[in-house]
């Protein structure tokens, strides 16, 4: 089992830039893959960003170019940054650790999350 805090949320404007932590405890960190997901009111929870322990990433199309996610194993930390911000982008964010199967955009998967922090950006 994993814990994970998450922090770096807060209201920025659009065209504006946050860095999302994950503060990770428990598992051996360094062997597991990380994923960042979100969920806007009303809508369902989505795939934002995944980074392997090798250090591949993957992103959701409607991040790419502006989002990188990135990790720190000697910290056992996950970061998003999130550069371009845009009103729709406004979600719960939410960090989580991954089981062994399964693929690395399906929430289910991960078997771990953290309470989620906030990102609010105004247009």
């Amino acid at each position: 089992q994993v814990q994970l805090v998450e922090s770096g949320g807060g209201l920025v404007q659009a065209g504006g830039s946050l860095r999302l932590s994950c503060a990770a405890s428990g598992r051996t960190f360094s062997r597991t893959t990380m994923g960042w997901f979100r969920q806007a009111p009303g809508k369902e929870r989505e795939f934002v960003a995944a980074i392997f322990w090798s250090g591949s990433t993957y992103y959701a199309d409607f991040v790419k170019g502006r989002f990188s996610i990135s990790r720190d194993n000697a910290k056992t930390t996950v970061f998003l940054q999130m550069n371009s911000l845009k009103p729709e982008d406004t979600a719960v964010y939410y960090c989580a650790a991954k089981g062994n199967i399964g693929t690395y955009d399906d929430g289910s998967y991960y078997s771990d999350w953290g309470q989620g922090t906030q990102v609010t950006v105004s247009s």
